[in-house]
């Protein structure tokens, strides 16, 4: 008869392990198994009297066992325990209910956290930070454009001489917010020190001079006229001296006195007069300008290069005017030009002015949108050329 035996054996330190004992088995299949059970107990006092010394419990059934890997698993997986707004409050009102000794057996909290959870309500109750405006308002897009404009055309002028322009005009405005709007345009706040550019100098130096030369027409008789022409290189505008059929030195000696009278206070900031070595410029005409305080320059022989803004504004003449019109006297020619010359300087375009009139070389023209506005046409010559201007 087969008989089984259930040993339980537990104690301190014991691995929760059970064994079976068989009895009645054959004599070496049972001493064995009992060898195998004594081994087992064996193992397990060695292994809890360790986990005693080491001060380690373990769980004392096998659920146990499971259920406490588990929960050391999912703390691993879950990490530190994050809590909500509204659980903080409710865990730091419900800390003025209990005495402070006991706080460490209710929460899962340090009472240092929840001291840390009361001041951040109470900083937060008095923060007044989301009611406050967003900070100073930004520069609107008009002033930036004219900090630009100021900087790039005066290459000298640091960030606070742009400042002091701005606030010369009535507009106050900090240092730094200039040197902002120039370094966000990838322009250089401090003043430039390699001098100007070479379209700058010429500009300026063009200011002081002035160009005189002859201009043939041929009238319907056959008779040659001779107008004589000055232009001024700065503003590109052009003047009639005068206009004769006998070109001698004393009537351009005359003519350059005229012509002085003519232009007032403007000889004060010429210092050149470039011409050519007809032998119309004796050294009397020459005196009338040196007596004003104005160098003569004269051309090289066969050279219309070196007069060169002079010459164009004679072919402008020969091209706009003379190869239209039939000259029939000298009246007719002064006439003409004279119509001619005020078109030149108040509406003609001009390349090297930026497209812009010698009349509005220092007072640029301000930008408007023409789709919104008429534009009325007028007629120069008979209809030879037109004007163009805005309709009131």
């Amino acid at each position: 008869m087969l008989v089984q035996r259930h040993v339980n054996r537990s104690g301190a330190g014991s691995c929760g392990l059970d064994y079976w004992i068989w009895l009645g088995q054959p004599a070496g299949l049972g001493s064995s198994l009992s060898d195998l059970s004594v081994a087992c107990l064996l193992v397990r006092r060695l292994v809890g009297y360790l986990a005693v010394l080491a001060g380690v419990r373990y769980p004392r059934t096998p659920s146990s066992w499971y259920f406490g890997t588990r929960t050391a698993v999912l703390r691993r997986r879950t990490g530190r325990v994050r809590y909500q707004p509204t659980g903080r409050l409710w865990l730091a009102a419900l800390s003025r209910l209990i005495p402070r000794r006991r706080w460490g057996e209710v929460f899962a909290v340090t009472p240092a956290t929840l001291l840390a959870w009361h001041r951040r309500l109470v900083t937060r109750k008095w923060d007044h930070t989301s009611r406050r405006r967003p900070g100073r308002p930004s520069t609107a897009a008009a002033i930036r454009k004219l900090v630009i404009r100021i900087a790039t055309g005066n290459p000298a002028w640091g960030h606070r001489r742009v400042q002091g322009e701005l606030v010369r005009l009535g507009h106050p405005i900090a240092s730094s917010t200039v040197w902002q709007i120039l370094h966000a345009a990838e322009i250089d706040p401090a003043p430039r020190r390699t001098g100007p550019t070479w379209k700058q100098f010429l500009t300026t130096q063009a200011r002081g001079i002035l160009a005189a030369g002859f201009v043939h027409v041929d009238t319907v008789l056959l008779r040659r006229i001779y107008p004589l022409v000055v232009i001024e290189h700065g503003t590109r505008r052009a003047h009639l001296a005068g206009i004769t059929a006998n070109p001698d030195g004393a009537w351009t000696t005359q003519a350059a006195r005229n012509f002085l009278m003519d232009l007032g206070q403007l000889p004060t900031s010429v210092k050149f007069l470039i011409r050519d070595r007809a032998g119309q410029f004796t050294g009397c005409f020459d005196a009338v300008f040196t007596a004003a305080g104005i160098r003569i320059l004269t051309s090289p022989p066969q050279a219309p290069g070196a007069n060169a803004i002079c010459e164009q504004m004679i072919g402008t003449l020969r091209r706009e005017v003379f190869d239209r019109l039939l000259i029939v006297n000298e009246h007719h020619l002064r006439r003409m030009l004279t119509k001619y010359l005020l078109h030149y300087n108040t509406a003609r375009p001009h390349r090297s002015l930026g497209q812009l009139a010698p009349a509005q070389a220092d007072t640029r023209p301000p930008e408007i949108n023409l789709a919104e506005h008429r534009i009325r046409r007028k007629q120069v010559f008979g209809a030879l050329t037109h004007e163009h201007q805005i309709a009131a």
